[in-house]
């Protein structure tokens, strides 16, 4: 890589390292394993930037990001253990929206991982459920059996929340 690619490159990563870390602490839920989850994508397509830095570099880096966070799933799986996290209160705040906020986030943590990056992908990256197939590796019907059982879940744990309503 010569020193103008290099340059691209950490322009790139300085300008939306910031965004990609909210999607993978959406994914993953904890602050250091969404940066270490970035950066295990990023390592990844370093070797392919001459090729993919005229295209859709974030949308790729995106794609491989989803599809290691998958990786980790089945690695977990195979371990058979289950992280158990303590959440942060949900405590009301006076700022507008806040609580709600804070309510979904706390809610997500309680989704299994493969719901709570269906969810991610559909509703806050706003991708059609064919996409979120090919991302994760698993079928359009896979996608929208795991996005109904994600919404009833969350509309179980925020029976009062609006947000929830506009989905139905």
């Amino acid at each position: 890589m010569d020193e103008d690619e290099r340059a691209v490159l950490a322009e790139f990563v300085a300008s939306r390292a910031p965004a990609l870390i909210r999607v993978a602490y959406l994914l993953t839920g904890d602050r250091s394993s969404a940066e270490d989850l970035f950066q295990s994508a990023l390592s990844k397509i370093i070797p392919k930037w001459r090729s993919i830095r005229h295209a859709d570099p974030e949308g790729y880096l995106r794609a491989v990001m989803y599809r290691e966070q998958v990786s980790w799933w089945r690695r977990l799986r195979r371990r058979r253990e289950s992280p158990v996290g303590v959440h942060e209160p949900v405590v009301a705040d006076p700022a507008g929206g806040t609580d709600l906020r804070l309510a979904l986030r706390a809610a997500l943590w309680q989704l299994p991982p493969a719901q709570r990056t269906v969810v991610v992908l559909r509703y806050y990256e706003d991708l059609p459920e064919a996409q979120v197939a090919e991302l994760l590796g698993c079928s359009v019907g896979t996608v929208r059996s795991r996005t109904h059982r994600a919404v009833t879940r969350l509309r179980q744990i925020l029976p009062d929340s609006e947000l929830l309503e506009m989905q139905r």
